[in-house]
């Protein structure tokens, strides 16, 4: 045998082992997840996290916002997310194949370049808008005014890692979204009120610190009306209702960290399927 042959077989071999351990990984995901939901925590309907699926989301938000509109109703077809990546991993790509518009915000500018490109289809037309900057809590409302965005849209998704819960706190004093998805500090379980300090110019180091506890979101959320409705299986993202959308015959009350709260189950992540794409442009 030639020893570009002997190449060749191996190559197979280990392309073929890959795939046989990503697969054997995604089945002990999905039955770990399956045991987790047979708990009778999971048991009342009004819980989200039986809706949980993925399309462009990184875990099992997709299905959870889908669930939570389904209660609520859409009225403006409108979101803004901050904090997008290069878009292929969002709350939100997901509802531009359903008709929906909005506001992308992201600081890196090599993913908004990828995005340009990768979404021009919906960016020439108006559907989506798309802004490359790095937000603060003090510039953030000016970033947002400058696209134009409402004041009430349905769906506002914030994720910019470090200093999410005050970047937050300056939104939520301008704009009024039905519906709020951010992502939480999952280390701190309720009661513990916890949040980094604020340094506008730090980004996150790839640490523990960062972010906000769920019970530092609840009580800030709730100084804005608005309620906790749930978060998800892998303990990354809360869902937050405006209060008055939040009716109890729809939501679990009560609507507080100490009901809602999921701890991290990073062994829970996955990307199910192909890598995804919203076009076939390979660059």
């Amino acid at each position: 045998m030639s020893v570009r042959n002997m190449i060749s077989r191996w190559f197979r071999w280990l392309l073929h082992f890959r795939w046989l351990v990503t697969f054997r990984l995604i089945a002990a995901q999905q039955e770990a997840r399956k045991r987790l939901l047979s708990e009778p925590r999971y048991q009342n309907p009004k819980r989200l996290n039986r809706h949980e699926f993925q399309v462009y989301s990184q875990n099992g938000e997709d299905g959870i916002l889908a669930e939570i509109f389904r209660r609520v109703g859409i009225v403006h077809h409108t979101f803004l997310e901050i904090g997008v990546g290069d878009g292929l991993e969002t709350n939100t790509t997901y509802l531009l194949l359903q008709g929906w518009k909005g506001y992308w915000v992201e600081a890196n500018r090599r993913h908004v370049t990828f995005i340009r490109r990768h979404f021009s289809s919906v960016i020439e037309t108006g559907v989506l808008m798309v802004k490359q900057a790095f937000v603060t809590a003090e510039n953030v409302a000016d970033v947002i005014a400058s696209l134009g965005v409402p004041v009430e849209i349905d769906l506002l998704s914030l994720d910019v890692d470090r200093n999410t819960w005050y970047v937050l706190r300056a939104l939520l004093h301008v704009y009024q979204p039905r519906v709020l998805v951010v992502e939480y500090n999952s280390l701190f379980p309720p009661p513990v009120n916890w949040k980094v300090e604020y340094a506008p110019e730090k980004v996150w180091g790839r640490s523990s610190y960062f972010g906000a506890s769920l019970k530092a979101y609840e009580i800030l959320c709730g100084e804005f009306n608005y309620a906790l409705v749930g978060c998800d299986l892998c303990g990354v993202n809360a869902f937050f209702v405006r209060s008055d959308l939040a009716l109890p015959e729809k939501f679990l009350p009560p609507f507080t960290a100490e009901n809602h709260y999921e701890p991290l189950r990073d062994y829970l992540m996955c990307r199910v399927g192909p890598p995804r794409q919203f076009t076939d442009l390979t660059d």
